[in-house]
């Protein structure tokens, strides 16, 4: 899959010398520049194609007259590498916002990094639409004013499998996550979730590798050693592909009820190949199987563009563009007061379906497929399919306010 450079666009010489007023002036008739920066180096198995489709987005909308509330203008997302690192994200933060004069900001992929952007977009006074960090804390306790988040948290994920696996009378379990925000905020809401639906509940062993560096010897050896009956799992990308083929050698999963995040996604689904087990219940996004309006034609013109299937990450970029036009059209205006005022309670038709952003924390209701990882031939599929509305799912508004307040 070919994708465009990242390289810096020049800054135009009369332009940049051009008084403030002019300036101004000219930047009204222009593109309405929105900054994204993401992983798009260490994370390209999600990142590339989350950006094709928000070019994909973005052209769709400018051929169809661009923000037609602001007189046509049409939208340019300026893409940027966050590399992948707290300290980096934030310098590119402010590189989009001072050279290259974006509207507000999106995207990210690491909690830790979203965190960051999060508080630079607080001190800063600038929108920030995090698009795929997961951690709990970028809407309630770290949360702010300026910050919005697209996908389901942490929470709200655990909590689909929780309901999922809660009837199957699986007590002892053992749960392997990276070692970093993500991770952590996942186990931790497992514990509290299983806690409270499952009498008798409890965990017997935990294994956290340092995110891209699992020795998956070890670790599929020290839950082995536990016994638990149930395995909740946390990892994702090669840490993923690592862990199954090595559990698959030593049958750790055989006779195993396994919850798992993320797995049913494209982007670790499918380098697993053959090897993907069967029956684990996940997350992920079966897109050959979704009849949401606008959803197949989503799929034909992402396959007719790029000559490949789409993944999550494809889905979450073409939503989140639809999104910041709906938002453009509503507001009216670039002003960051304007945009957050237009974003809170936002709703938006999507090809995922309706999704709103609740005015409390600044999380939408985007959901997620559930289902069970199968085989079909030499790849993985999901069986057993339903989506899980994510209004269904959200922190308890009491809960919020303590947060937030605290």
């Amino acid at each position: 899959m070919s994708l465009p450079p990242l390289s810096r666009r020049a800054v135009v010489g009369g332009l940049a010398a051009a008084p403030f007023g002019l300036r101004a002036a000219r930047a009204a008739e222009g593109p309405i520049r929105i900054g994204e920066l993401n992983s798009y180096g260490r994370m390209a198995a999600f990142a590339g194609p989350y950006r094709n489709a928000m070019l994909l987005a973005q052209d769709a909308i400018n051929q169809a007259g661009g923000i037609k509330a602001l007189g046509g203008r049409p939208i340019e997302m300026v893409f940027r590498d966050d590399g992948s690192t707290p300290g980096d994200a934030v310098r590119v933060a402010e590189e989009l916002l001072t050279r290259e004069n974006v509207a507000f900001l999106c995207g990210t992929f690491l909690s830790n990094v979203g965190l960051a952007v999060a508080d630079f977009a607080n001190q800063r006074k600038v929108m920030f639409l995090a698009t795929e960090p997961l951690t709990d804390a970028l809407t309630m306790g770290g949360g702010n004013r300026y910050t919005f988040r697209v996908r389901p948290s942490t929470y709200m994920q655990t909590k689909m499998l929780v309901e999922a696996v809660k009837g199957r009378g699986v007590k002892r379990w053992a749960i392997v996550a990276p070692n970093y925000e993500y991770g952590q905020s996942a186990a931790a809401n497992f514990k509290r979730l299983m806690g409270a639906a499952v009498p008798g509940f409890e965990v017997v062993g935990e294994q956290y590798p340092a995110l891209g560096k699992i020795d998956a010897g070890a670790t599929v050896g020290a839950l082995a050693q536990t016994r638990a009956d149930g395995l909740f799992n946390v990892l994702f990308a090669a840490d993923l592909t690592a862990f199954v083929r090595e559990g698959n050698t030593r049958g750790l999963f055989e006779k195993r009820t396994v919850a798992s995040l993320l797995t049913g996604e494209p982007e670790y689904m499918i380098p697993l190949g053959d090897e993907t087990p069967e029956g684990w219940i996940t997350t992920g996004y079966p897109w050959e199987t979704i009849a949401t309006p606008g959803h197949r034609e989503f799929v034909a013109a992402y396959r007719a563009r790029f000559s490949d299937t789409p993944r999550l990450g494809s889905l979450l970029g073409y939503v989140v563009v639809h999104m910041i036009r709906d938002l453009l059209e509503t507001a009216k205006s670039t002003d960051t007061e304007a945009l957050i005022a237009a974003l809170e309670g936002l709703t938006s038709e999507t090809i995922a379906g309706k999704v709103t952003m609740r005015a409390l924390d600044h999380q939408s209701t985007l959901g997620a497929w559930i289902g069970e990882t199968a085989l079909d031939g030499r790849k993985g599929t999901m069986r057993n399919v339903r989506y899980a509305d994510g209004a269904d799912y959200l922190f308890p508004e009491a809960e919020v306010r303590a947060a937030r307040k605290a």
